[in-house]
């Protein structure tokens, strides 16, 4: 028996459509299917914005490789707050993690926030699959440190893999409950989403959102 209910499990999801082939009208269907799902948000690409829906509207920067200079995803995530995004997912310079270079990290992330203040929501996506436990914590601090509002594990794009319960459980004692949680890559089935919410997360990435919630198996991010 599933331990959350569909509705509620559903308003912790941004249903999202990150394919670099995708067009505007999936764009489109995408945001008609979140809001018969009832899903907190979408997250689409940049390029898809502005979007017309009445679920949140969540977009990407520095995505996917996060090895963007500071200021272009300032300017990203500046541009893309003007086009109406409620929420900016962005991926850190992962480089700047591995090697404990937290400072320039955290100058990295707040420069993002100075450009998309509140009340836009900045989730920073630390790429968990490819970071030691000190560098996920090492990388948390800095985005807390930088006035974010949510840790992100994973951009579903790197050969390292995508959320592992380990990590969201690791990121959570971290940021206690001062700062949201965000799981997000592979998560394929209702079990591992139910399993991403008791570890600590409280957002969940999904594009297979309506196979989820139905109890079947997804494909995709």
């Amino acid at each position: 028996m599933n331990s959350i209910d569909a509705a509620a499990l559903a308003a912790m999801i941004d249903h999202t459509l990150l394919k670099p082939e995708a067009t505007r009208e999936d764009a489109a269907a995408l945001a008609r299917e979140a809001e018969e799902l009832g899903t907190y948000s979408i997250c689409v690409s940049p390029s898809m914005l502005p979007i017309e829906t009445s679920v949140k509207v969540a977009t990407v920067c520095g995505f996917p490789s996060g090895q963007h200079a500071p200021e272009i995803k300032a300017a990203e995530a500046r541009d893309s707050a003007a086009k109406g995004a409620d929420e900016v997912d962005m991926v850190i310079n992962v480089g700047l993690a591995r090697a404990g270079e937290f400072d320039a990290l955290e100058a990295e992330i707040r420069a993002v926030r100075e450009a998309a203040p509140a009340p836009v929501v900045l989730k920073v996506i630390i790429e968990s699959a490819a970071l030691s436990d000190d560098q996920i914590v090492g990388a948390c601090e800095a985005a807390e440190r930088a006035g974010a509002d949510f840790v992100k594990t994973s951009t579903g794009f790197h050969p390292a893999g995508g959320a592992s319960e380990h990590a969201v459980a690791l990121m959570r004692r971290t940021v206690g409950d001062r700062l949201g949680v965000k799981a997000s890559g592979g998560i394929r089935t209702r079990e591992a989403a139910e399993a991403m919410v008791a570890a600590g997360a409280n957002r969940l990435g999904l594009s297979s959102s309506r196979a989820i919630l139905e109890g079947g198996t997804g494909t995709g991010y």
